[in-house]
């Protein structure tokens, strides 16, 4: 095994909204071992002011990136994502980063009625980024921007075990659609990797089907073609993946969780 198969991917996110994209990503490239590192401490991102928050996830990187050296870094959360992406970028210039943004484009693409929703983090509707994307992108779309407060914490606490008020999720969501001129949203985006733990759930509530857009198997195929052949083959050997969380201690289902995604914790 050479030094490229030694060296870990990290996937990074302010909690465990990243494993949907880990596990895509574990499918694509079997030959490579993943750190998947949670800020547990710092969650959710969706309360932190811009400043604050950029300067953490500097500051983690840094460590991060001595520890681990990472042949690439996947960066599921789009609010760390629409946030710090460049500033990572530029203090680290010799590591790939692959970020996650919100999908609009493949939205606006793939749109029959031409009404869009995007859901996401309060963090990441407010950012420009997302705003500069619609200009790009959207511009003969009618594109809502739905952030809720609390829909991550609800995720997390779905994909642990934890019963949720039918109810209480309706209200997050119930934003995302729209009627107009005789035409409904058809696509809704979900703009935070969290999302797509509740999507069944999602699709059970809303008032009619549309498509909801999960970027996890996009993101996961631009880590892939950043990567080069390590000479592994098709049955690799290497190091167990692991789970890091900034709190240091995670909470047994927390843990349990994390070994269902066959993750050792560190």
């Amino acid at each position: 095994m050479n030094d490229t198969a030694d060296r870990p991917i990290i996937a990074f996110d302010s909690g465990i909204g990243g494993l949907t994209v880990l596990r895509e990503a574990r499918v694509l490239i079997p030959d490579r071992r993943f750190v998947y590192i949670a800020d547990d401490a710092g969650f959710p991102y969706g309360d932190w002011d811009e400043e604050p928050l950029r300067a953490r996830i500097l500051g983690l990187f840094e460590g991060f990136i001595a520890r681990y050296d990472p042949e690439i870094v996947i960066i599921p959360c789009n609010t760390a994502s629409t946030l710090v992406l460049d500033d990572l970028r530029r203090a680290f210039p010799a590591v790939p980063f692959v970020g996650t943004v919100p999908a609009i484009k493949p939205a606006a693409e793939r749109t029959s009625s031409g009404l869009i929703t995007v859901l996401a983090t309060p963090g990441t509707v407010k950012r420009a980024y997302t705003r500069d994307l619609i200009q790009s992108f959207a511009t003969k779309c009618h594109v809502r921007l739905v952030g809720s407060q609390n829909l991550a914490r609800m995720a997390e606490a779905h994909i642990r075990g934890d019963h949720l008020d039918d109810a209480a999720i309706e209200a997050e969501i119930a934003p995302c659609f729209v009627e107009m001129d005789g035409k409904r949203t058809d696509i809704v985006v979900l703009a935070c990797t969290h999302y797509p733990f509740l999507a069944n759930v999602f699709r059970r509530l809303a008032p009619w089907p549309v498509d909801w857009l999960d970027p996890a198997e996009a993101i996961a195929r631009r880590a892939l073609s950043l990567l080069k052949p390590n000479g592994a083959g098709s049955e690799p050997e290497h190091g167990d993946d692991i789970a890091v969380f900034t709190s240091g201690n995670p909470d047994f289902s927390t843990r349990r969780l994390m070994q269902g995604f066959g993750l050792a914790m560190a």
